[in-house]
């Protein structure tokens, strides 16, 4: 079966597996575990911070960011379809007692426009107690739902200093940023620099078995590690996982390019096929969209050749290439596609 649900299902290689059987391990909650340390240390640098914290997830690596920028009755500003607005399965409401606003715009962006637009201004006849308070911005790059796009440097620095601007606190769910900064060139630093926090993920394209971790000022990370430990994050050795989102982090961020080629290859093959519709625009990283009139039926007879894709809804479709698809995958999903398209409209 080639496996294109998501690039969460990549397996460990074996030149990770033996980094994580030979990792030196301590206690997490202690903060004494030193290659969860030595993780920490390596993603700050990577991102241009002082500090980072490994968690388990990225749902609660973006959890506790939101928990510790915010009170109760607060609200955030995201784009439409944010991770943080549909996955995470209003975590922020129950979590935090905070309130999801959504910013729509293209690709998963919105502008510093909206921003100020969404922001209460206060005057003599409606003072500010009179407006639920509008605390943070969170921008997704790369956005899952608008199909793996990645945001304009300009336009989201703009946003983070028009939020800064206002007074709101600003965090990146940079889940796929390693995927951003393949395919632009730009690094993970550049886009993480104007963000107050930081979210970073190691077991989708780069290919380890788990965690993300969180990045900050110090202060601001030391204050998070509370809200990791009553959200349940604390580990014990977690160096053995920790080794594998090292050696993913040295070994594997380079061949993103990869995933993404062969993303591109395949949309453009869809793109010529009848009944299918592909952006060809939106197909910038590793995920591949594209819509028929019956996205279920559509799938199952993919999945019974042999390709496993998500049907996100009666008519959508997603495909995410990874590090556990090849060039000849890549080629025989193509095939396969290109089979069941053309079987259903009768070779026309």
């Amino acid at each position: 079966m080639i496996d294109l649900r998501s690039d969460t299902i990549t397996q460990p290689t074996d030149a990770m597996r033996r980094a994580m059987a030979d990792a030196p391990v301590g206690d997490d909650v202690y903060h004494d575990d030193p290659t969860v340390n030595r993780l920490e240390e390596r993603v700050a640098e990577l991102l241009g911070k002082e500090a980072a914290v490994y968690l388990p997830s990225g749902t609660m690596s973006n959890q506790v960011a939101l928990r510790f920028h915010t009170e109760p009755g607060d609200t955030i500003l995201t784009a439409r379809d944010a991770h943080i607005a549909i996955h995470e399965i209003a975590a922020p409401a129950a979590l935090s007692g905070v309130t999801v606003h959504e910013l729509p715009g293209a690709d998963g962006t919105f502008t510093s426009a909206q921003v100020r637009a969404a922001v209460p201004q206060p005057s003599p006849s409606l003072p500010y107690w009179l407006f639920p308070p509008v605390t943070v911005v969170a921008a997704e790059n790369t956005h899952n739902a608008a199909g793996g796009t990645i945001w304009p440097l300009e336009q989201l620095v703009d946003v983070a200093n028009t939020g800064h601007a206002l007074g709101l606190a600003t965090h990146l769910d940079g889940a796929r940023l390693w995927n951003a900064a393949a395919g632009t060139g730009i690094s993970e630093a550049d886009y993480a620099r104007v963000f107050d926090t930081t979210s970073v993920c190691f077991s989708k394209g780069l290919g380890a078995p788990v965690g993300s971790a969180l990045v900050g000022n110090r202060d601001v990370i030391d204050a998070t590690r509370r809200f990791k430990q009553m959200y349940g994050g604390g580990m014990r050795q977690a160096g053995i996982v920790a080794a594998g989102a090292l050696y993913a982090l040295d070994h594997h961020r380079a061949r993103l390019v990869e995933d993404h080629d062969r993303a591109r290859r395949f949309a453009e093959a869809l793109a010529e096929l009848p009944g299918i519709e592909v952006d060809l625009a939106r197909v910038q990283t590793n995920m591949v969209y594209f819509a028929v009139d019956d996205g279920e039926a559509f799938a199952a007879r993919c999945r019974h050749e042999g390709l496993d894709m998500i049907a996100l809804s009666p008519t959508q479709i997603r495909a995410v290439f990874h590090l556990g698809v090849s060039d000849a995958d890549t080629d025989r999903a193509i095939d396969i596609v290109r089979q069941v398209a053309t079987a259903r409209t009768g070779g026309v």
